[in-house]
């Protein structure tokens, strides 16, 4: 393909209720859409970068910067351009992995359109629907979270997820597992915790969790691999996995027995396909987590998460846990499961009314013909 430009689109979607962290409250996602245009076909990324650089360095502004003044020039250095050789001629400029995931996004959804393959085919996905969790957060009271869970548990989500943060951890986790028995139940700390801590997280050990998210810093894999040895809720690395090979290193030293796979957060969908395979290869189950995306990236997430080694529900949920309106038509929870989508490349467009509805900015940046 020849990329003729790409343009960079930033929207704003209100969040049906606040979603709360442990580094934050977000309201609204104001989320960095591509579009790259080619001769032979036009495809769309989606940035996951948070307004603010909380979850990690990037943020919707800087990635916007970085892509227009480097990354999709860089693109025009490329000869008969596929989604393969994005990361590569990314290479030099250092960090910025989720606007190099949105960027190679766009060129793989275009690549593939133009050949009428669908994103899923492509990854090697085995299955036509995905089992769906969801992601709760941290709320205002116990009897509140109760009812946020029980209404989830209802329209059918199949894996609870509570996120943690010193002082809301212990009780409401032995809350929901006293209220519902016997489901699915996982909690997340977005690196809350010190390794200091290893005596308080041993108290969730009790409550059979699937498994204890990013306890620690993301650069801690000594301690991840310490804590280990201190509790047997097995703890699964979102932050730290940045790579396959960081995939391959956290496994080595005993850190995880678990891996989140955000494709975004890994540098795009074709390494995050890398890092499923180091793990299958060494029997460590994956899941597939979640940024707050729109129907874009949902899309794409939903097609990787129908990968085999995907043995755990992700947070795919459905459109309606976050938006009342997306900019796709919405992903609807079936019996626990979203279907992946079968048209080519993501499969999925965003609705044109809707999305300039929601649009503040927009940016085109050409490439220069060679």
């Amino acid at each position: 393909m020849k990329l003729t430009g790409v343009e960079i689109r930033t929207i704003e979607v209100p969040l049906v209720s606040p979603f709360r962290t442990s580094f934050g409250t977000e309201t609204v996602r104001r989320a960095l859409l591509l579009r790259a245009v080619t001769d032979e076909a036009e495809g769309w990324g989606e940035c996951g970068a948070g307004t603010a650089p909380l979850y990690s360095s990037e943020y919707t502004h800087a990635s916007a910067d970085v892509l227009s003044r480097f990354l999709v020039p860089a693109l025009a250095e490329v000869p008969d351009l596929d989604a393969h050789k994005v990361a590569p001629a990314l290479a030099p400029y250092k960090g910025h992995r989720m606007a190099k995931a949105a960027l190679e996004m766009a060129v793989l959804d275009a690549d593939l359109r133009s050949r009428g393959v669908a994103l899923g085919h492509a990854l090697g996905a085995v299955r036509d629907t995905v089992p769906c969790g969801v992601s709760v957060g941290i709320a205002e009271s116990i009897p509140a979270l109760l009812d946020t869970v029980a209404g989830y548990l209802d329209a059918g989500y199949l894996r609870i997820k509570l996120k943690i943060e010193p002082g809301w951890d212990v009780e409401p986790v032995r809350a929901v597992r006293e209220r519902f028995g016997d489901i699915l139940l996982q909690a997340d700390a977005n690196t809350a915790y010190q390794r200091g801590d290893a005596r308080h997280l041993a108290r969730l050990d009790p409550f059979g969790l699937l498994l204890l998210e990013q306890p620690l810093a993301e650069d801690d894999l000594l301690g991840h691999a310490d804590l280990a040895t201190r509790i047997t809720t097995p703890i699964c690395l979102d932050e730290s996995i940045v790579s396959a090979r960081a995939a391959a290193d956290a496994i080595a030293l005993g850190a995880c027995r678990v891996v989140n796979i955000k494709p975004g957060r890994v540098g795009g969908y074709l390494e995050a396909r890398r890092i499923h395979d180091v793990c299958a290869a060494h029997g460590v189950p994956v899941w597939c987590g979640g940024m707050l995306e729109t129907g874009l990236g949902r899309a794409a997430n939903v097609a990787l998460a129908a990968l085999p080694g995907f043995i755990l529900p992700g947070d795919t949920s459905a459109s309606d846990r976050y938006y009342r309106t997306d900019i796709t038509p919405p992903f609807r929870l079936e019996d626990g499961h979203l279907a992946v989508p079968t048209g080519p490349g993501l499969g999925v467009t965003p609705i044109p009314d809707i999305l300039d509805a929601v649009t503040i900015t927009t940016k085109w940046v050409p490439i220069a013909a060679k």
